[in-house]
């Protein structure tokens, strides 16, 4: 089949609107080698030795979002001005509404812990890592992470400039807290509604296409890798959807994107220019998001994986892969 262009949006709407507080590139950059730099020089010689790594070693692409041991230096051991330092630099990696959804992240394991009794994992919102790879502001490349359960922040910088931001996790259970003094909280809603519209704004035919098979998978359909395989796309071209319909699939890739700083949001807005022409939706389950269900969104640019099969439809993992860049486009090789 002849693949018509799907414009998803003109370039200008892509590109996110800068305020004038908001930072350039390069004052990102500089201002997260600064906090980076006094992370580093606020930890104890034992402690640097657990947070910092060479910026060629195998931890720096060693991610998961899962609860298990991990190297770097966790929250829970730091000291209060030392704990200052480390949200410090967290703060440089997000937006507002990122850096919100990530400290509510780290929140729901407090509700896990008291809803599983100690009959799961180790529940603890300090228990997540920092880890600093390579020296702050380095030409030659230079990074930082930070990872727990559900949360993984990945980024590659050249001297003073962000080259990648991915891979990047954000999970969440309970998806929706039902009970209990946070009742009603839906920490990933802003990348579920535009789907609930997506789908329901479908053709029979169209979900017959998207739908890849009736029955999601238990978990994410692709590895923790340093970088991604190659995988087909499944589901429904986006020259099948109305214009209508991309702009609300463009809406979900926006929602990722939202969570970083104007300069991160524009290279992973300049993915979905580079992907818009050939993105593909795909589903997995039945059409009805209170079953067990995923969602895929590819293009050659950037990969998005979205599973919610666990805790009785109450648990969300979901994870967004720049295809050529994660951990800078020379990780991996």
């Amino acid at each position: 089949m002849i693949r018509v262009a799907c414009t998803l949006l003109a370039l200008a709407a892509i590109v996110p609107t800068c305020r004038a507080s908001d930072p350039s590139a390069d004052e990102l950059g500089q201002l997260m080698a600064t906090a980076a730099r006094r992370f580093v020089e606020g930890l104890d010689e034992s402690k640097r030795s657990q947070a910092v790594f060479a910026f060629d070693s195998p931890e720096r692409v060693n991610w998961h979002w899962i609860p298990r041991p991990r190297k770097g230096v966790p929250i829970k051991e730091l000291s209060p001005d030392q704990r200052a330092l480390a949200f410090g630099l967290l703060s440089t990696g997000l937006s507002t509404k990122g850096n919100v959804k990530a400290t509510t992240i780290m929140s729901l394991e407090e509700i896990l812990r008291v809803d599983e009794h100690g009959t799961g994992p180790v529940r603890d919102p300090e228990l997540y890592y920092v880890s600093v790879f390579g020296t702050p502001g380095d030409d030659a490349g230079w990074g930082w992470r930070v990872e727990g359960h559900h949360l993984a922040l990945n980024y590659t910088l050249k001297g003073n400039r962000v080259v990648s931001a991915t891979p990047f996790m954000f999970g969440s259970n309970p998806a929706v807290v039902r009970k209990g003094p946070h009742k009603g909280l839906r920490n990933l809603a802003d990348i579920e509604a535009p789907v609930d519209a997506l789908l329901a704004s479908m053709s029979g035919d169209q979900k017959k296409a998207a739908t890849v098979n009736p029955v999601a998978p238990d978990v994410t359909t692709t590895p923790n890798s340093a970088k991604l395989g190659r995988v087909e796309p499944e589901g429904i071209a986006c020259d099948q959807l109305t214009p209508a319909q991309r702009e609300t699939l463009a809406q979900v890739v926006r929602a990722y994107a939202a969570n970083f700083p104007p300069p991160i949001e524009a290279l992973l807005l300049r993915e979905l220019e580079e992907s818009e022409k050939s993105l593909h939706f795909a589903w997995y389950g039945p059409a009805d998001r209170t079953k067990n269900h995923a969602f895929r969104i590819q293009g050659p640019a950037l990969f998005i994986d979205f599973n919610d099969t666990q805790n009785d439809v109450n648990h969300i993992h979901t994870f967004y892969r720049g295809v050529a860049d994660d951990f800078g486009p020379a990780a991996g090789k």
